[in-house]
């Protein structure tokens, strides 16, 4: 996928953590480039800093060293409105709980993010309902997450992180509360509509068969990012 821009880069990331009078260091210079339209996995461990990772990527943290490019634009100087208005615009985040808002209906979750960006409310309803459409859940709209199962849930969280059309997904354990039956048809959803979308996707999971399914893996090794052998 050379022919591809990269839309993610992460360069010598470092992170450490202090627990009393211990440092410990989670990521020890990790690099990690992510193209447009690619689907990559990431096996590791628990423990090894998968979901430290992806919160240095989302810039919901930010590294002790080291920089987050994306689309060609560094971000080790942005203040948190800059990198708020960044995660918003660029970044879809899906996490192993659906995290949706119980008094919003599926619909109205979808659409919280547009309407935040500035989307009209009529706009942002023909994007969720169509989101939602694609997703099987078109009977759905206006079901409270109470009222749906754990696969639509998930399935209404992951449409809801496509909503602002994102450059970059990044999915912790998408499906890892899901039985393996659900597991494998919201996971075919989610490959579907990100090869849809054209978003570049890095996907936490500790799947095999899943990995699999994806353009490449890797996996964290000593606090660096290295190719999986899955």
């Amino acid at each position: 996928m050379s022919e591809f821009p990269v839309v993610l880069e992460l360069k010598k990331l470092v992170r450490r953590f202090t627990s009393g009078e211990e440092t410990i260091e989670v990521l020890s210079g990790a690099d990690f480039a992510l193209k447009k339209g690619e689907i990559v996995a990431l096996v590791a461990p628990s423990g090894t800093g998968k979901s430290t990772l992806l919160h240095l990527a989302g810039l919901l943290e930010a590294p002790d060293e080291g920089e987050v490019i994306i689309e060609g634009f560094s971000t080790h100087k942005l203040g948190d409105k800059g990198r708020t208005a960044l995660r918003r615009d660029e970044i879809g985040f899906v996490y192993q709980f659906h995290h949706l808002l119980g008094e919003f209906t599926a619909r109205e979750n979808v659409m919280l993010p547009l309407m935040a960006a500035g989307t009209s409310r009529y706009k942002a309803q023909e994007r969720a309902d169509d989101l939602l459409a694609r997703f099987g859940l078109q009977h759905r709209l206006d079901f409270l997450p109470g009222q749906m199962s754990g696969g639509e849930k998930q399935r209404t969280a992951i449409a809801r992180a496509l909503a602002n059309r994102p450059s970059i997904l990044l999915a912790d354990e998408p499906t890892g509360n899901l039985d393996v039956h659900t597991a494998e048809l919201v996971f075919k959803e989610l490959m579907r509509a990100v090869r849809e979308e054209g978003v570049a996707a890095l996907i936490a999971t500790h799947n095999e068969s899943l990995a699999a399914a994806m353009d490449r893996t890797v996996t964290l090794k000593s606090g660096k990012i290295v190719l999986g052998n899955f």
